[in-house]
C-alpha cells in the first residue's frame, strides 16, 4: 500500500468540488511524476440540465480561484458570477451592523452550475465519469471493489467525496470504523421580487443570528435575478422557515413577499440539506479516504466550504502519490497536511457556542453596538461570517482589551438620542 504506482485506479465516490479536485490533482501530479494512473468518479448527478438543487449557497471567496488556476489548472469560471459580494450585514435581534467595503469581494453563483463545470473540466483531463450510484464497497488485501447500480469497479482506492449523503456514509460505515460527522440542518429557498427590488437590495449578503432556541444562523445571499434565503440549526423545518420569513428585520429585507411566484413559479420552494459541524471518525484507513464534507474537514461554524472541499482533495491526491494509501500514510501526511483546518475545529465550535449564547441571551445587541467604536471587533465580526480567517484569530480580535472595552461602554444603556446618534455611526 505504498504510493500509486503503473496501472493503478482511483474510485472516487462523488463528483462535486471535492472529488473532482482529488480526481484531476491524482492525474496531474501522475503525468508530472511518471506512474500511469486512471482515476474514476461515480456521480449520479446530471448536473448539466440543473435539475438537482444544491443547498451551499455558492459564495465563493479568495483564495479559491488562485487554487484552481495554480493546483488544478482550471480557470476560475468568472463568466458564471451572478455578482459580486462586497458586503456582509449582520443582524441581532434588535440591531444591525454593515460589516466590508475595504475587504476582499466574494462571487455569488450558482452551485449546481459551478459543479457542472468542474466535473466537465475533469473529463476534458482525463477523468473517467460513471453516471451511476455506489451501493456496496468491499475491501481486499490487493484492492477494493465498489458496486454500483451500473458496473463494478475495481482499484487501489477508494475516496469518499459524497458529503453528508446518508446512504454512502452507511456503506462505509458498515466495512470501516468510519462514522460521519455530527451536522446542523439546513434549508434553503429562493425568491425573485424583480430587477428594481434586486437593484436596491445590492451587492450585500444580510447574515442573521436570531434568539430562537432552533435557529443558529440565516442569511439571505442575491443571486443575480434572486435572493437565495438559508435557514440554519437543529430541526429546521419548514415550519420555522415561514416563521422566520414573516419576522420584520427579515420582511423588510424580502419586498412584496406576498408576490411570491409572479417572477418565477418555483420562489418560496423548500430544499433541505445539512452542514457538516465536526471532524468525522476514522475518515481514513488502509485503502479508504474521505475529503470535503464527508471528512467534516471544514470550517465548524460556516464559510469556505468549497474551498476546504478543493484542498482537501488535492492534498488527500498528494498522500496518495507521494506517501501511499494505508492508514499510517493518511496519518502522517493526509492529516498533517489539514492540520491548520483540524487545529482550528475547537475554536470555531467555541465560536458557535459563543454566538448562540450571546444571540440567545440578548447580549449580541451589544457587541454589535460596541463594534460600531471598535475597529478590532469589527474586523472579528467580518471575518466570522465572511470566513476570511481562523477562528482562532477571530476570537483573539474579539478578546482583546479594546473590544472588551467598547463591549463594556455598549452595556451602559443609552439615551433615545444617543441610540439613535449610535446607529448613524
Amino acid at each position: 500500500m505504498g504510493p500509486l504506482s503503473d496501472g493503478s485506479r482511483v474510485v472516487i465516490i462523488g463528483g462535486g468540488p471535492a472529488g473532482v479536485a482529488c480526481g484531476l490533482a491524482c492525474l496531474r501530479m501522475a503525468l508530472a511524476r511518471g506512474p500511469r494512473i486512471a482515476v474514476t468518479i461515480i456521480e449520479g448527478k446530471d448536473f448539466n440540465e440543473e435539475r438537482q438543487h444544491n443547498q451551499c449557497l455558492g459564495v465563493l471567496s479568495p483564495p479559491l480561484p488562485a487554487l484552481l488556476e495554480q493546483e488544478l489548472g482550471l480557470p476560475f469560471p468568472w463568466h458564471l458570477s451572478r455578482g459580486e459580494i462586497q458586503e456582509y450585514v449582520l443582524h441581532s435581534e434588535h440591531e444591525q451592523l454593515a460589516l466590508g467595503g475595504e475587504h476582499f469581494p466574494s462571487v455569488a453563483l450558482r452551485r449546481v452550475q459551478f459543479d457542472a463545470y468542474m466535473l466537465q473540466a475533469a473529463r476534458e483531463h482525463g477523468v473517467e465519469v460513471l453516471p451511476a450510484r455506489a451501493v456496496d464497497l468491499e475491501f481486499h488485501a490487493q484492492g477494493v471493489v465498489v458496486y454500483t447500480d451500473s458496473a463494478p469497479l475495481e482499484g487501489e482506492v477508494v475516496v469518499g467525496a459524497f458529503g453528508l449523503d446518508g446512504g454512502s456514509a452507511e456503506m462505509f460505515e458498515r466495512h470501516t470504523r468510519y462514522r460521519r460527522p455530527a451536522f446542523i440542518d439546513t434549508l434553503v429557498t429562493k425568491y425573485h421580487p424583480g430587477e428594481e427590488a434586486m437593484a436596491r437590495f445590492g451587492p450585500r449578503i444580510h447574515a442573521f443570528l436570531p434568539a430562537h432556541p432552533r435557529t443558529e444562523f440565516a442569511a439571505i445571499t442575491p443571486k443575480g435575478n434572486h435572493l437565495s434565503i438559508v435557514v440554519a440549526g437543529r430541526r429546521i423545518d419548514a415550519g420555522l422557515m415561514r416563521r422566520f420569513l414573516a419576522l420584520p428585520g427579515m420582511r423588510a429585507q424580502l419586498p412584496d413577499l406576498e408576490r411570491a411566484g409572479q417572477w418565477d413559479p418555483n420562489d418560496l420552494r423548500f430544499f433541505k440539506g445539512r452542514f457538516p459541524r465536526s471532524l468525522a471518525q476514522a475518515y481514513f484507513g488502509d485503502r479508504y479516504v474521505m475529503v470535503g464534507d464527508a471528512a467534516g474537514l471544514v470550517r465548524a461554524f460556516k464559510g469556505k466550504g468549497v474551498t476546504s472541499a478543493v484542498q482537501t482533495g488535492i492534498r488527500a491526491a498528494e498522500t496518495m502519490l507521494q506517501a501511499g494509501i494505508s492508514a499510517r500514510a493518511f496519518r502522517a501526511h493526509y492529516r498533517e497536511a489539514n492540520r491548520e483546518i483540524i487545529r482550528d475545529l475547537p475554536y470555531g465550535r467555541l465560536m458557535r457556542l459563543l454566538a448562540i449564547g450571546l444571540a440567545q441571551s440578548g447580549l449580541l445587541d451589544r457587541i454589535l453596538r460596541a463594534a460600531r467604536r471598535e475597529p478590532r471587533l469589527r474586523t472579528a465580526l467580518f471575518d466570522a461570517v465572511s470566513g476570511r480567517t481562523a477562528f482562532r484569530e477571530v476570537l483573539a480580535n474579539s478578546l482583546a482589551p479594546g473590544s472588551l472595552a467598547a463591549i463594556t461602554r455598549a452595556a451602559i444603556p443609552l439615551g433615545r438620542g444617543a441610540r439613535k446618534a449610535d446607529r448613524a455611526r
